[in-house]
């Protein structure tokens, strides 16, 4: 594990800056002094982070940006290109959630998750990461979660898409291991955020969903400080509450039998009433 701060006047990009964890990491790198582009799909959530970016003395740049699609995701890398001649920041933000049975979960809402939780992250890395490698500098988040180590019932989709996310982070970390480029990824349990608003749930998850996302302990800001907190510490995962900690662990001691008690638990409602509570 090697320590490296970010420093000021970093180059920063972070998608889904709109809103919830990407405009709250946006303000926090805002406030190192970086120098910002920011992307999301909502017009009006961009430009309220950019306000408050700018409120915050942060040199900010903006663009319309569906991660769904490979082209937008090239065209940020040659606004930063164009703007910076590089990148040393990349955070590979914009999400969504998906909720309900296997089976009964519609396809195109399954594509839909892919798309932009996985697909969307790999774009990124895709177009941002041969330029920091020539230039042999840069870190990397990619926000992943828990729910990619737990796999919980009801939630398949949001559980594929971030364990792709923490796989492929794993995977650049090797092949980035010399290369000066810091890669983390990020894997909070719940905290308080909207991204339930845009969720898709097929059944009787959306009340649910809503509970644990709003009433969680932990906000969006803490968060976001410990993410750039482990990402300059060097580390590979960060988890930032104890029941992350705990279920990572726990996996680890149970193997195979970590699947069996967390959907024991699940039935009896103790998931619930433990994650995003510490």
């Amino acid at each position: 594990m090697t320590t490296s701060k970010i420093p000021s006047g970093a180059r920063s990009v972070i998608t889904g800056a709109g809103s919830g964890f990407g405009r709250a990491v946006s303000l926090a790198l805002a406030e190192r002094g970086a120098r910002l582009l920011l992307s999301d799909v909502s017009k009006e959530g961009l430009g309220e982070t950019v306000a408050l970016a700018q409120g915050k003395g942060a040199q900010v740049e903006s663009m319309i940006v569906d991660v769904r699609d490979a082209a937008q995701i090239e065209g940020m890398a040659k606004r930063a290109d164009a703007l910076w001649g590089g990148v040393d920041v990349l955070v590979n933000n914009a999400g969504v959630a998906v909720a309900g049975e296997v089976g009964a979960i519609p396809l195109e809402d399954w594509k839909w998750q892919v798309d932009i939780n996985l697909w969307g992250v790999i774009y990124g890395c895709h177009y941002f990461v041969p330029k920091m490698k020539a230039q042999k500098s840069g870190w990397i988040l990619n926000v992943a979660s828990i729910a990619g180590v737990v796999s919980a019932p009801m939630m398949g989709p949001y559980n594929v898409t971030k364990a792709g996310v923490i796989a492929l982070s794993e995977t650049l970390a090797t092949e980035l291991a010399t290369s000066g480029i810091q890669v983390t990824a990020l894997c909070p349990s719940f905290f308080r955020t909207n991204i339930h608003k845009g969720s898709r749930a097929t059944g009787m998850l959306n009340g649910r969903t809503e509970k644990l996302v709003t009433q969680a302990k932990w906000s969006a800001e803490e968060i976001a400080e410990h993410a750039l907190r482990g990402l300059e510490r060097g580390q590979l995962y960060v988890m930032p509450q104890s029941d992350a900690k705990a279920m990572w662990r726990l996996k680890r001691a149970l193997g195979g039998g970590f699947f069996g008690a967390i959907g024991a638990a699940a039935k009896r409602g103790v998931l619930d009433r433990v994650m995003g509570r510490d």
